[in-house]
């Protein structure tokens, strides 16, 4: 998966955020194989909280930031049927906001870092079609491919110890 990534001034460096995206996307494919595939593209934006509620009012009806914005342009049945050979594919779009992403990892008492991947990871299995609103066995589902891919990555559970069996 190829990742465009734009990063807006407010969000700090170091880290190199673009390596820790495309860390996160690898982990993922490992763990969730069709976003293995070589044709996928995906934008991730890294914004500041007032963009992010600007496009989560225009595009989802909803006044307020949040912490990560998923726009898919694959349905879930195309995705999986994509072959690895012809053009590139948008997955689809992926904005995350600094300082709810900033107010969330201090209230969990983890790195910045370590909540932006984890997000990414998030917003990724968003795009392929994951849903963890649809009810407790798809968002079960959904949680456990984001620990895997974390476990990857040496990011602790971020919902806490699951069994994974």
């Amino acid at each position: 998966m190829e990742l465009d990534i734009a990063i807006e001034a407010p969000w700090p460096s170091p880290p190199d955020w673009e390596a820790l995206a495309l860390r996160a996307a690898a982990a993922l494919a490992q763990v969730a194989p069709e976003l293995a595939n070589p044709r996928l593209s995906v934008s991730l934006l890294f914004a500041d909280d007032a963009e992010v509620h600007e496009l989560n009012r225009e595009w989802r009806g909803k006044d307020k930031p949040t912490n990560v914005l998923s726009f898919p342009m694959l349905e879930r049945a195309k995705l999986l049927a994509l072959p690895a050979d012809g053009p590139p594919e948008l997955l689809g779009d992926l904005a995350l906001a600094l300082e709810t992403c900033r107010r969330e990892a201090a209230d969990k008492g983890i790195s910045l870092e370590d909540h932006a991947v984890h997000l990414i990871i998030h917003g990724l299995l968003h795009l392929a079609g994951y849903d963890h609103e649809l009810g407790p066995a798809e968002a079960r589902e959904m949680e456990l491919l984001e620990i895997k891919a974390l476990a990857q990555l040496g990011i602790a559970d971020p919902y806490g110890d699951h069994d994974e069996t």
